[in-house]
């Protein structure tokens, strides 16, 4: 589920291979700002929901 989210949010927000290899420092900021939200939505729907 994780990485499933992640790649389909990074695909919205265009963060691409070419991002990667023109601007690294760049590509790892966005995709650690997509890892956060995403697990975030993951403990909302997997931890939280069992309360």
């Amino acid at each position: 589920m994780f990485s499933q989210l992640v790649k389909q949010m990074a695909k919205q927000e265009g963060i691409t291979e070419q991002l990667k290899a023109n601007s690294q420092m760049e590509w790892v900021r966005h995709m650690n700002n997509i890892r956060e939200r995403v697990e975030e939505i993951v403990n909302m729907e997997i931890i939280y929901a069992f309360r």
